[in-house]
């Protein structure tokens, strides 16, 4: 029997990049329908593992799963510990504050308190904000993307710095305004372990087949019909 492709990320609700798991089994969005079809292409079933954001590089360099695929910007930081595939997704960054709180510009974060999750491009621009205080989210539990939110929500801080995609559903939230975007046009990649790279060639090779055959453009319209596809 051929062996599954195993790949890590947390179960959480961040549409339409993924919706959390109805069965623990099944995923509904943007990257698990294209790591559906990379998987097809390599010819070996799909199986997800939820786990902590934290978890992610320990579980890839125990190899306890194949790759992670769960939003995952190339940084240099990141390059240290694993290595990466060609981008399948390419971003840019936002702010999220509290509705009307009147915020277009980082020089209005001055003074205020910004999160970010740990080690991240959120966090690397979140850094550059003159005067802000900067609150990194660990990922230590299933849904770092909803603490931040909550943590916006409550009060606990004033803005939260993500990629814009995930902020699209969050358009017509009565608690929310998009403070401002910043074109970074940041690469998300699949996440290999070192020491794998037969598994990084094989990811590599299926992802310019759906790049190249037009399937992976036509999985980003169906969820994101509003952002132009970057690939």
């Amino acid at each position: 029997m051929t062996e599954p492709l195993r790949l890590a990320c947390i179960d959480a609700e961040a549409p339409p990049l993924f919706s959390r798991s109805p069965d623990g089994v099944a995923r509904h969005g943007y990257e698990p329908d294209a790591a559906a079809l990379v998987a097809e292409v390599m010819g070996r079933p799909l199986r997800w593992v939820f786990m902590p954001w934290a978890e992610f590089v320990p579980s890839l360099q125990a190899h306890e799963v194949d790759a992670v695929w769960c939003g995952q910007g190339i940084t240099e930081e990141r390059l240290r510990h694993v290595d990466f595939t060609r981008p399948y997704a390419v971003f840019n960054e936002a702010v999220l504050v509290r509705r009307g709180a009147g915020i277009t510009s980082p020089s209005g974060l001055r003074g205020l308190r910004v999160a970010a999750i740990e080690g991240s491009t959120n966090m690397a621009l979140a850094e550059t904000f003159e005067g802000a205080t900067t609150v990194p989210f660990g990922g230590e539990t299933d849904d770092v993307f909803g603490d931040m939110l909550a943590a916006l929500r409550s009060g606990e801080v004033d803005a939260v710095v993500d990629d814009d995609v995930v902020f699209v559903p969050l358009a017509e939230d009565a608690d929310f305004d998009l403070a401002f975007t910043v074109p970074t046009a940041n690469r998300w990649g699949v996440a290999v372990a070192k020491d794998r790279p037969g598994t990084r060639s094989a990811l590599d090779d299926a992802l310019a087949t759906v790049i190249g055959d037009g399937r992976l453009r036509r999985i980003w319209n169906t969820w994101m019909p509003t952002l132009p596809f970057p690939l």
